[in-house]
């Protein structure tokens, strides 16, 4: 598994789930705010299937040959 989620990306998703997350415990969007795992988990992992899967990446580390 190559990391292909840079550094504000994974930022990003990392807050992004957080409030998603909290928003759902405190009732304020329903159960849909429990999908705020995915990009919690993309952004602390580093790894994103559907840029794997469309050849797209925000990680700057170049892979090795």
């Amino acid at each position: 598994m190559k990391l292909n989620v840079g550094g504000m990306d994974r930022v990003l998703r990392i807050v992004a789930g957080l409030v998603l997350i909290g928003l759902a415990v405190t009732g304020t969007i329903g159960m849909w705010g429990w999908l705020g795992i995915v990009p919690l988990a993309t952004g602390a992992i580093g790894w994103c299937p559907a840029y794997t899967l469309f050849g797209f990446g925000t990680c700057a580390v170049k892979p090795k040959p």
